[in-house]
């Protein structure tokens, strides 16, 4: 290492230990009757020590590197042990040991990584009474919604083969709940910020939220209301197109991950109408009420049985699409696209990038979804036009017409 990168690694400890020290100072805790054992100085020195010992480290010293990190880590240990005689809280000396564990980090030459580290918890530091407010705000079915996730990913996920098993791609059982956990997942985000924002917010916020679920729901659920007087149908247009533009980036999200070459295909189809619904949402936020859907609330999508309903789905599809294909060949993969833009845009997403996997081109996967959700849109207005107010589908299903024509414009010109 040169004298400029231990430099470096050094200034990273100290500046990261000062971060921590400042907030801990700011907020009260290093003052007072029953002050914890630190402050800037003090977490500025932690840092600045655990540096040096991430150089000694570096520098083959592993034994005077140990030595070195006893004293701040037994300082810790010793102030917490002398705070819990009146306060059980030991923030303070968690911080002081992420300090010492980003300090040797930085020392070792990985400031990037320590500095990550140092952001985020100064952040969970700063933000302690939002993050506080946060967690009331959840109930008892959001926290065993976390907990079944847990034991689906961390025990289910890896007790499932590999396969593959049988014909047509075969069945792949790790892989397929790995796409449900994914899938599930994305949608439980989208349910937990809408418990947390709450209804107050407004159509807009809530439907754009509710999108990250489904749009397809957002739209049946908004349409409903429009026909209650006590819900006025232009917000919840606004609501109902800012969940169908969501659409948009969590596909491009989902592709990204699936198969990045169809991701970066499918952009084209889905940019412009992508900035058609921000615009409209964006022009219309100003007729937007401050109250939203109180009754609009999405089931949790962390279910046991729905989810195994998902992986039977997701199966089906890619057995179909596997057929379809070698039936008629890639050009079928459009018709096929329709038809499940019309029931799941999510396993439309995972056929065809999984398609894209195994022999047909990244454009020719794109060009499916880019048909599956101009069928979806049409399906959306479609709801919109029925079960909607006049100016509720005039509204929501006139911007999806938009939408859709756009898209099946970009589809003809991008051949």
């Amino acid at each position: 290492m040169t004298d400029v990168s231990a430099l470096l690694g050094l200034l990273v400890a100290a500046l990261g230990g000062a971060g921590i020290g400042v907030e801990r100072q700011w907020s009260g805790h290093a003052t007072g009757k029953y002050a914890r054992f630190a402050g800037i100085r003090t977490f500025t020195l932690l840092g600045c020590i655990a540096g040096v010992a991430g150089l000694l480290a570096l520098a083959g010293y592993t034994a005077l590197s140990a030595i070195l990190l006893t004293g701040p880590i037994a300082l810790t240990v010793v102030a917490y042990t002398l705070a819990t005689r009146h306060d059980a809280d030991a923030t303070t000396e968690v911080a002081a040991f992420v300090a010492i564990a980003a300090g040797l980090l930085s020392g070792l030459g990985y400031t990037a990584v320590a500095s990550g580290i140092i952001a985020i918890t100064v952040l969970l530091l700063v933000e302690k009474s939002e993050l506080h407010a946060l967690v009331a705000r959840l109930g008892d079915e959001e926290l065993r919604a976390v907990a079944r996730f847990a034991v689906m990913a961390v025990v289910v996920l890896p007790l499932l083969p590999r396969g593959p098993y049988g014909p047509l791609g075969g069945v792949r059982p790790q892989e397929l709940w790995l796409l449900v956990l994914f899938f599930t997942g994305l949608s439980f985000i989208g349910y937990i910020a809408r418990r947390v924002v709450g209804p107050a917010h407004g159509y807009p916020l809530t439907g754009a939220l509710a999108g990250i679920v489904s749009s397809t729901n957002a739209t049946f659920t908004f349409a409903r209301l429009s026909r209650m007087r006590q819900h006025p149908s232009a917000t919840l247009a606004t609501g109902a197109v800012a969940a169908c533009t969501v659409l948009f980036p969590r596909v491009l999200i989902a592709t990204s991950v699936l198969d990045a070459r169809v991701a970066q295909a499918l952009v084209p189809y889905l940019a412009a109408p992508f900035i058609i619904g921000l615009a409209v949402v964006a022009l219309w936020l100003g007729t937007a009420d401050d109250g939203g859907p109180d009754d609009a609330q999405a089931a949790n999508p962390l279910q046991i049985w729905p989810a195994l309903q998902m992986a039977a789905t997701f199966q089906v599809v890619l057995f179909a699409v596997a057929l379809v294909r070698g039936w008629f060949g890639d050009g079928g993969l459009l018709a096929t696209g329709a038809v499940l833009g019309l029931t799941d845009v999510d396993a439309l997403t995972i056929s065809m990038a999984r398609s894209a996997a195994t022999g047909i081109t990244p454009q020719t996967a794109a060009r499916a979804i880019a048909v599956g959700i101009v069928a979806n849109s049409v399906m959306k207005t479609t709801i919109a036009v029925v079960l909607g107010t006049r100016a509720f589908a005039a509204r929501t299903g006139g911007v999806l017409a938009v939408m859709a024509m756009v898209l099946v414009v970009s589809l003809v010109l991008l051949r």
